[in-house]
This record gives C-alpha cells, sequence and structure tokens, in this order.
C-alpha cells in the first residue's frame, strides 16, 4: 500500500514545486482543494458516527472539531500559534474560534487572489475527479465497516505525510516571490507540521485494531488501495485541468 504511485510518485505535487504556475492555475488548484476540504467533513463526520468504540468515536471528533476551529491544546508544544494553535495535545478544554477553522485558511488565499467565498468550497465547483475522490472518501473512510474505514484511513495519513505538503509550500513560495504576491499559506505549513503526527497516530491504531481483532487483511490492503486510487484521481485531474490552462494553451 504504501508504494502506491500517489505516495510515492505524484506528478502534480512534483511540478507545482517547480513554482511556474500561472494565475488561473493557482485558482484552479485552490478552488478545488477548497471543494475536497469541505468535503472532508462528511467523511469525518460519517467516521466518527461509525465508530466501533468510545476511543474511536473521541479520536474522530478530535479531528473533525479542530477542521472546524477548535484548536489543539498542548503545554509541550513548541509550535503553537495564536491563530493556528498548537499541532499537538487535545481539544478538550481548548478554544473555538471562527478563524481557526481550516476552510477559513484557504478562504484567505482565495480572497489574495480574487475569489469570492461563493466561489470555492461547494461540491458544484467540483471537477469530475475531484467529486469522484470526494465521494470515494465518504464510501470508504467514513464507511460503515469501521475495520475497512480504518484502511482508508491509514492509507489516507500516510499519504498525507509522504511529503507532498512541502511540495506545495515550496511551488507557493516561489508563486509569491515570482508574482510579488502575499499568499499566507499557514494552511500548508499546519498541515506539513501535523500530518507526520497523524500517521503516527494512525499506525497505533492499526497496531491496536490487528492485535485486538480478527483482520480481514485482503480486504484491509484491497480497500486502502482502492482508497489511494481515488487520491491519484484527485491529483491526475488537477494534473489536466493545469495543462489545460497553462500559458501555452
Amino acid at each position: 500500500m504504501l508504494q502506491h504511485r500517489v505516495i510515492t510518485n505524484n506528478a502534480y505535487t512534483s511540478w507545482f514545486s517547480q513554482g511556474r504556475q500561472n494565475l488561473g492555475q493557482i485558482k484552479a488548484f485552490i478552488i478545488q482543494f477548497s471543494v475536497f476540504s469541505n468535503q472532508f467533513l462528511l467523511a469525518q463526520m460519517n467516521k466518527m458516527i461509525n465508530a466501533d468504540s468510545l476511543e474511536s468515536m473521541r479520536s474522530s471528533k478530535e479531528i473533525l472539531a479542530n477542521e472546524i476551529g477548535v484548536r489543539f491544546k498542548s503545554k509541550k508544544d513548541k509550535t503553537t500559534d495564536e491563530i493556528y494553535g498548537s499541532t499537538d495535545g487535545s481539544v478538550e478544554n481548548s478554544t473555538f474560534r471562527f478563524d481557526s477553522a481550516h476552510f477559513e485558511w484557504i478562504y484567505a488565499i482565495a480572497r489574495e487572489l480574487g475569489l469570492n467565498f461563493d466561489e470555492i468550497g461547494k461540491a458544484r465547483q467540483g471537477t469530475e475527479s475531484t467529486r469522484f475522490f470526494c465521494d470515494e472518501l465518504f464510501r470508504l473512510y467514513g464507511g460503515d465497516n469501521y475495520q475497512l474505514s480504518q484502511s482508508a484511513s491509514f492509507a489516507i495519513e500516510n499519504w498525507a505525510a509522504a511529503g507532498f505538503w512541502k511540495e506545495l509550500i515550496t511551488g507557493f513560495d516561489l508563486f509569491n516571490r515570482n508574482n510579488s504576491m502575499h499568499l499566507p499559506l499557514g494552511f500548508f505549513i499546519w498541515h506539513d507540521r501535523i500530518e507526520s503526527q497523524h500517521a503516527e497516530h494512525t499506525q497505533e491504531e492499526l497496531e491496536e485494531l490487528y492485535f485486538t481483532h480478527e483482520i480481514d487483511e485482503e480486504g484491509f490492503l484491497l480497500n486502502g488501495n482502492t482508497m489511494l486510487d481515488a487520491v491519484d484521481v484527485f491529483w491526475n485531474g488537477l494534473d489536466e485541468q493545469r495543462r489545460e490552462l497553462s500559458v501555452n494553451h
């Protein structure tokens, strides 16, 4: 599963990191990523509802609450930011802030690009490939078979921890420099910091699942790879879209 091409060879993020995007390509990316970000809330909600234990439900609640604006609170984490909060700890006894919602971080970028609120985040604004990915995320990651849902979670978190965030940050930094812009990159920087922790927690959940339940290993691997196939569809769709929006088109 961890050798899937979307983890080892993401053509879109590799191109993005070169910083050669035009304005249309950047706008298109932000729109599609905002759709994914909003639709992820539905998948995470469903994953929470279908949890097989109180502990699993709380784990899913942590992620969902943080996504909508409850910051993680930790005394140990030195990367705490006034708006973005900590990348460690818990939402327990923490503070909700509207501007700490992940979607609002994306909206801050969209505004700088001249995009209005009603131009981002809606399912209808997604391309066919983006909508397919979101549908599969809801079906697999948020599915009612929690064991298979965990396989999709394992796949998603290891994809997210594989380094594509760093490629996006590099590309945005170059775009800002090349175009004398100041797009706020907190959304991407914060996620880059936290995803390695998510992958570690998912590994712990996998170990607990493996040693306390009878595992359908074939189904686990099949479901995880199916989830990664859907992730691949998303990025391939972005790659096709950026080619259509290229300067030479």
